[in-house]
């Protein structure tokens, strides 16, 4: 199979403005200070004007304000600052408060064809979705809809399935709970888990590590143990950009005699040295220098390090305790087949693979030995690998040999991306759900949940594409650029009978459709949602497992918007009727809704009563709170893996996506990467000196990538070579723009997540 030549327009289209030409500027040494501030206050101001900027962005985070839409990290317990947000948060607040309108005229002047042209920047930059809009079969402009005749038409495609299971449901990271407790009630009651997320794509092989291994997918860490760690690993991840307000914990460890190891392809600017905005307000000019140290290691080998410490510290622990002994015998199993599994490993092979010298990892592994209270922290560079539930494991084992979980300061900490990502798998959106979770669900409803497995995010590309989906649902997100393999992606939507598209701003995904669209413009979290019930608050989950409250406080950008649960209920009314579920007595007032959860889902008696103290409240935790693992054995688990297969062959580099300075998931902000000192375009590739000068590649040359996997080619063309810091054999490319290049049948063993981090491509000049 080869995807060369394959369709290109509406699907890949994120190149630079004509005329302009990718710039190359200084890597920036320091996360933040001024030029965050500057920035923030350029993206409000540009998108939101003096008043809305200041209203916005003093109600952020705070209490009695709104949960950003950006990232998962974690708000302070008690006390907060005026401006408790970071310079990405403040780009996502104002790409969604922005003044401007996608009005039904702007429909009638664009086809679907001309907006396809479009850069993904360019869509995103048109503003708000303010009507709901209708493509009919063979049309070529989107127009009006009524509300009424969009349910009705979603409705009856849904009544005339002959399977329930030919219908899919796609959520959001950003949907709040209660739209994704209706949402996966509502599919559930139709008959399907087809319940796709976008977990599926990100941190689902750390949840399937985790609850094997210690009976929970979630995090044991809480913010306040960052101020009592001793050591912190931070590993496959750019804080700095994906999630700046962790920064500001990690300024305050390490000001509390931390030490900060900073693990990744790439050196990363937010874990250089961090100013942080605010400092200056105090007089505090100097910068906080993090990471102690820095191993730059080569693509997933982050398993190879981990077992190479891990053997270090058992010859420590020959001739001084280095391991907790008692923690192993009395709450773990499995610990002497991985000590025989690292007896027999060598070093050399760690040292071949890692492509790390000896002495540094030595270094780190004294690091890990010594310390009391260790977090490890990581992201999507070591989930999205076909070995990543294994690494993960691996760095269990690693928490596990010191007894770092339910202590103090210790635990294993993975950053989850979107605000309520977290909170969507809690509230039910699963494809393999749990039979107690099913049972309970039935029985505080009154119905038979289906038992089946439904799709996740790769099998419903390739159900789709066999013609095995007719409805396809999508509740927030930007499915076709989030997605692997862009063009099979694509070529799936476009078999479905109809696809259904519940969004705040115009995005590639309302482009590439099925026989029929629509799009179901929805309120924001920056507005006010007032129901029948009165002005009502939704609630989301952290990556650290608090659930709080979050509550709008603008002007709708259009009286014709209806809020996520509204939109669910009525179209769930519209479908299945009232007789078992009163859809519009629910999502009149949220605290019904709440009041079904809490029926369904342990830890959250009290739901409503709870959730309105100002810091909200945390969700239970057995490894954390009391060092209990919800496994068969009632103990935490070892695991012994052997280390993957890392051998590409001659002329061939592997590839890892990454996101820009500029942008949000899939949401582009801009065509500047500030810290990594691109500028003006984002079809760049990053490659090795060294390598470039092999292959005699000047700088900015334009390149033509090839993906190999099983003897099936993709390709992309006009990508810019930029020289970086990246180890030999290794490239990096932004993200949407390289998906295409993405196997989608290439996924993690067990988890099934894309691996994006892993592509073994082949450059032309």
């Amino acid at each position: 199979m080869s995807a060369e030549g394959e369709g290109r327009a509406g699907v890949n289209e994120n190149c630079p403005p004509e005329g302009k030409r990718v710039r190359i500027g200084k890597r920036k040494r320091s996360a933040a200070g001024i030029p965050a501030a500057t920035s923030s206050l350029k993206h409000g101001l540009s998108r939101m004007g003096v008043t809305r900027t200041w209203k916005t962005l003093t109600m952020v985070n705070q209490k009695d304000g709104f949960d950003c839409p950006g990232c998962a990290w974690p708000d302070p317990v008690g006390k907060r600052s005026a401006f408790e947000f970071c310079e990405n948060g403040a780009k996502a607040v104002a790409d969604e408060a922005t003044k401007k309108r996608i009005k039904p005229r702007f429909f009638a002047d664009n086809s679907v064809q001309e907006l396809s042209s479009r850069s993904d920047h360019w869509l995103n930059s048109r503003g708000r979705l303010t009507s709901p809009m209708y493509l009919p079969g063979g049309a070529s402009h989107y127009q009006p809809i009524t509300w009424e005749k969009a349910f009705e038409l979603v409705a009856k495609r849904l009544q005339k399935l002959d399977d329930a299971n030919r219908a899919i449901f796609y959520t959001s990271g950003r949907t709040s709970n209660e739209a994704a407790f209706l949402l996966q009630l509502f599919a559930r009651m139709f008959g399907t888990n087809n319940l796709p997320d976008c977990s599926n794509m990100c941190h689902e092989s750390s949840g399937v590590s985790l609850g094997e291994t210690i009976g929970t997918g979630k995090g044991t860490v809480s913010l306040e143990d960052f101020n009592h760690a001793e050591l912190i690993l931070v590993m496959g991840q750019n804080p700095g950009t994906n999630h700046p307000r962790m920064l500001t914990a990690l300024r305050d460890a390490k000001r509390n005699g931390a030490k900060i190891v900073h693990i990744n392809p790439l050196p990363e600017t937010g874990l250089v040295k961090f100013k942080h905005p605010q400092d200056y307000l105090k007089l505090r000019f100097g910068k906080d220098k993090l990471a102690d140290k820095f191993l730059q290691l080569k693509i997933n080998s982050d398993a190879a390090l981990m077992q190479g410490i891990m053997k270090m510290m058992l010859e420590m622990d020959a001739e001084k305790s280095f391991i907790d002994h008692q923690f192993i015998a009395d709450k773990t199993a499995g610990f002497d087949a991985l000590k025989a599994h690292l007896e027999s490993r060598s070093l050399d092979d760690v040292v071949v693979q890692t492509g790390l010298a000896l002495e540094d990892i030595r270094e780190v592994a004294v690091m890990c030995a010594q310390s009391r209270a260790t977090i490890v922290c990581w992201a999507m560079g070591l989930t999205q690998h076909r070995n990543a539930v294994a690494t993960i494991q691996d760095i269990v084992n690693l928490l596990l040999l010191g007894g770092h979980f339910g202590r103090k300061g210790a635990g294993a900490c993975p950053v989850r991306g979107h605000s309520n990502v977290q909170g969507d798998r809690t509230m039910g959106i699963c494809e393999q759900p749990s039979e107690d979770f099913l049972t309970r669900l039935g029985k505080a409803v009154g119905f038979d949940a289906p038992r089946a497995h439904g799709h996740d995010v790769v099998n419903t590309i390739h159900a789709m594409a066999d013609g095995e989906c007719e409805v396809f649902f999508c509740m927030g997100g930007n499915f076709l650029s989030a997605a692997p393999d862009t063009e099979l992606t694509a070529k799936s939507l476009r078999k479905v009978a109809l696809t259904v598209q519940v969004s705040t701003k115009l995005n590639r995904s309302h482009l590439v459709t099925g026989e029929e669209a629509l799009i179901l413009p929805c309120l924001g979290r920056t507005e006010k949602d007032l129901q029948t019930g009165g002005y009502q608050f939704v609630t989301v989950e952290d990556s650290m497992s608090v659930v709080h409250m979050s509550r709008g406080g603008l002007k709708p950008a259009s009286l014709d918007l209806l809020s996520e649960p509204a939109i669910i209920s009525r179209l769930a009314n519209a479908t299945l009727g009232g007789k078992v579920v009163d859809w519009p007595h629910l999502s009149a007032d949220y605290d019904r809704i709440r009041s079904l959860i809490e029926q369904v889902i342990p830890g959250f008696e009290d739901y409503n009563e709870r959730v309105r103290n100002p810091d909200g409240f945390v969700l239970p935790n057995p490894p954390r709170d009391e060092q209990a693992f919800a496994t068969p054995s009632g103990k935490a688990h070892f695991s012994v893996h052997d280390l993957p297969d890392t051998s590409i062959g001659e002329d061939r580099y592997v590839m890892m996506t990454i996101r820009s300075h500029d942008q949000y998931n899939t949401t582009i902000y801009g065509l500047d990467d500030r810290y990594r000192g691109v500028k003006g375009g984002r079809r760049v590739v990053l490659m090795n000196p060294e390598d470039m000068e092999d292959r005699g590649i000047i700088k900015r040359q334009k390149v033509a990538i090839r993906s190999h996997f099983e003897g099936e080619i993709r390709s992309a063309d006009d990508f810019a070579v930029i020289p970086y810091s990246i180890p030999r054999g290794n490239v990096a490319t932004y993200f949407p723009e390289a998906n295409v290049l993405i196997p989608s049948r290439s996924v993690a063993e067990k988890s099934n997540t894309p691996t994006s981090k892993w592509v073994v491509v082949s450059i032309l000049t």
